[in-house]
Formats: C-alpha cells, sequence, structure tokens
C-alpha cells in the first residue's frame, strides 16, 4: 500500500479542513453568541465561566489556522488538550465505559493529537514557511557566493 504515501499531503489536508470545520461550528457560538447560560453551563462541570470566551478564541482561529496548516502542531496539540478537559470534566459522568457519551471529542481529540505529531504535511503554510524540519527555511541570496 505504499501508493498511499504520495496522497498523505492531500490526506493532512482534509484532516485539517475536517477538523477546521468541526471546531469553527462549536467555537463560532462561545465566541459570539456567549451568553449567561453558557457560563452557567462551564460552572456547572467544575470549569470556570471566563472559560468560555478562551475556548471560543481557540476553537474559532485554532480551526483557522488548522485549515490554512499554519502552526499546526502547537495548535492541535492544544485542541487536543482541550478535548481531553472536555471528555474529562464534561463527557465522562458515567463513567469510561459510557463510549457513546464521549465518542465525538474522543475521536476529534485524537486527530488533533496525531496532526501535532506528524505535522500538517507539504500542502500548508508550515512546510512554506519551515519546510520539512521544522526549522525556519533560509531565504537563498541572489548573485555568486
Amino acid at each position: 500500500m505504499k501508493f498511499l504515501n504520495g496522497v498523505q499531503p492531500l490526506a493532512l489536508l482534509v484532516l485539517r479542513v475536517c477538523l477546521g470545520i468541526i471546531f469553527v461550528y462549536h467555537g463560532y457560538p462561545k465566541l459570539v453568541h456567549a451568553n449567561a447560560g453558557m457560563g452557567e453551563f462551564f460552572v456547572m462541570h467544575g470549569l470556570p465561566g471566563y472559560l468560555v470566551p478562551v475556548a471560543g478564541i481557540l476553537e474559532g482561529f485554532g480551526a483557522v489556522l488548522l485549515v490554512l496548516g499554519l502552526f499546526t502542531r502547537p495548535v492541535a496539540l492544544l485542541l487536543a488538550i482541550e478535548m481531553g478537559v472536555a471528555i474529562w470534566k464534561v463527557h465522562s459522568g458515567h463513567g469510561y465505559m459510557a463510549v457513546k457519551d464521549y465518542e465525538f471529542p474522543l475521536a476529534v481529540g485524537a486527530a488533533c493529537f496525531a496532526l501535532a505529531t506528524v505535522g500538517a504535511g507539504a500542502v500548508s503554510m508550515d512546510y512554506l514557511i519551515f519546510g520539512d524540519g521544522g526549522k525556519k527555511r533560509r531565504v537563498a541570496k541572489s548573485g555568486k557566493e
């Protein structure tokens, strides 16, 4: 199945775009339509109410960065951590055997963790700016050296 290695950049782009859509969908209301009810929901689950806009910023702007493939590894790691906290504080009320209660944030968190470990791929701003090794590319000077 080595032929699939050739489509890895496309697969990582598809993964980033899908995660971006999910995070915009869930982050937008926290960012734009935050109300007392949303703050109470956070407090009810043991989280401070001021985390509503923080989660909205992380999810909304993190989604844009994921789609662009810019700072993918740190953003994906932060989103994976956020999903871990969401599972721990919100979705695990019936115990770890009730997978149906936390399967969605688990899948999204695992996908973010995977992106954090492998990076954005060749079809990304990270690749254009930092190259394959993750270090900032040096711009070649024109002229003879």
